[in-house]
């Protein structure tokens, strides 16, 4: 390949060199510096990867992309424009061959429910016998693979680099979570998705390093029916609305409540022996009854942005049926067990108002009693742990305190912290350090009826003590304890 050949949906301007240099990767780490690699500088709040160049060119790269002009030696190709960023993400598809192109693409954005929503649209896609992507906060999943990534949604480089493996591994589907800090990152810059969801926005993200306000995150978030060809909106989302009203798109929308393209009609919360979740019955372009296999109203609406997606993909119905109803959301309402003598659910509510939302959703199943294990993180915020203990103690028939992530914090303070808001409430509490401990006691003293929710951690997969992460998934945990009760093999 020259350089040439990638160029084909960049603008640029030739500063000096040759076109017809020949390349075979691209970098915008200067460490990776090598031999028939492009350069793509970006400046950064914290770095300027223009001041590399020198150093870049020593290691033997010799095309270089540049925002400003660069002082380097005569064999070496400039190429100037407008912004490195969106420059990287069109570079790094033609790099692997614009794989996503290779894919029905499917984009969800929102503050809330991301995750859920697209481990939906896979199960649902694989119950019907495709072979799916999928990019996130849990992960990269492509043919049988599992693999953790940094951000919700990676750098550009390695989204095509995922997308171009899922491709090798005969993926005919590609689903991701699309963050707001990836379009502002132009990370999905030159990605036309086939659809691009949008479920909700709230306030949130709005700081240093982040967005400015509300409005820039809106705006932000309002990209996906910018880079799509058809949107799908939940209509009970006044500013989603209002995003879908501004779209280079056809808009279809989804509702809980009002009339819409899909509407659902009125949800039952259902808790058997070995189910909890949801039914309902969908009205508009795409009718029929659906149980979906994790609890709260919210995943209803989650269910109804991925239902919205399947009135387009012509899929034999009772098999989009079977993979709601058997669902498994790793950390995200996850029933880890259920039985007629109680239920054990782990997700990752980390704050009051996630915690809130979890339990006012799990009191619709009406438990004998309502447990909560939590703890919170080290060396953050001290509002936080203690909103969530006045939370639990509010909320929870009873509350057993415990570690989380502790840092450089003793796990005793931060219970002491918790608890000075949990004991004015006078809700029942128990203090046991040792989570490990802590999810045994829950699941050894469980009371016929009970649901008893493991929070704080979710998908996550290891403890932080000073400095020092070892493995630790809560899931795991349970089914030792299970295990070890003869309530499981």
């Amino acid at each position: 390949m020259t350089v040439k050949d990638w160029l084909g949906e960049l603008e640029y301007k030739v500063l000096k060199g040759c076109l017809e240099t020949e390349v075979a990767e691209v970098i915008y780490d200067s460490r990776k510096a090598c031999p028939g690699s492009v350069f793509v500088c970006m400046k950064g709040a914290r770095t300027d990867s223009h001041s590399y160049c020198g150093q870049v060119y020593e290691a033997g790269t010799r095309v270089f992309v540049v925002e400003q002009p660069v002082s380097l030696p005569e064999d070496a190709v400039i190429l100037q424009v407008e912004n490195g960023r969106k420059a990287l993400a069109v570079l790094s598809a033609a790099r692997f061959g614009f794989p996503a192109r290779k894919m029905v693409t499917i984009g969800v954005t929102g503050t809330k429910g991301k995750t859920t929503t697209t481990h939906m649209i896979k199960a649902i896609l694989e119950a019907c016998g495709k072979k799916v992507g999928m990019i996130g906060t849990n992960g990269a999943y492509f043919g049988g693979v599992s693999e953790p990534t940094r951000n919700t949604t990676p750098e550009s480089y390695q989204l095509h680099e995922y997308f171009s493996r899922m491709v090798e591994t005969g993926c005919e589907y590609m689903v991701m979570e699309v963050s707001s800090q990836a379009f502002k990152m132009h990370r999905t810059d030159g990605i036309c998705f086939d659809y691009g969801i949008f479920t909700n926005i709230s306030p949130d993200h709005i700081g240093p390093d982040e967005h400015e306000d509300y409005e820039e995150y809106l705006s932000c978030k309002s990209m996906i029916f910018k880079q799509c060809k058809t949107g799908i909106a939940n209509k009970d989302e006044e500013d989603v609305m209002k995003a879908a009203g501004m779209a280079a798109c056809p808009v279809y929308t989804y509702s809980l409540s009002q009339e819409a393209d899909l509407q659902a009609g009125p949800i039952s919360y259902v808790s058997e022996d070995t189910f909890v979740g949801l039914e309902f019955a969908l009205s508009g372009r795409y009718a029929m009854n659906v149980r979906v296999g994790i609890p709260g109203t919210f995943n209803g609406a989650n269910a109804m942005a991925a239902l919205s997606l399947c009135s387009f993909l012509d899929l034999p119905k009772d098999q989009v049926c079977h993979g709601l109803e058997h669902l498994k959301v790793n950390g995200r309402m996850e029933l880890a067990y259920a039985s007629a003598d109680c239920k054990v659910i782990i997700d990752y509510a980390h704050n009051a108002l996630s915690m809130e939302n979890l339990l006012k959703t799990l009191r619709d199943y009406h438990p004998t009693r309502l447990v909560v294990v939590f703890g919170c993180g080290g060396n953050r915020s001290k509002d936080r742990r203690y909103a969530m203990g006045e939370m639990a103690g509010k909320m929870a028939d009873l509350s057993i305190i415990t570690a989380d992530n502790s840092r450089f914090e003793k796990v005793e303070d931060i219970i002491e912290d918790i608890k000075s808001r949990l004991i004015p409430t006078k809700g029942a509490y128990l203090e046991i350090p040792d989570r490990r401990e802590a999810i045994t006691y829950a699941i050894t003293h469980a009371e016929k009826g009970d649901m008893i929710a493991i929070i704080g951690k979710g998908h996550e997969d290891y403890q932080e003590v000073n400095g020092i992460r070892t493995h630790f998934l809560d899931r795991e945990v349970v089914e030792d304890v299970l295990r070890n009760l003869g309530k499981q093999e």
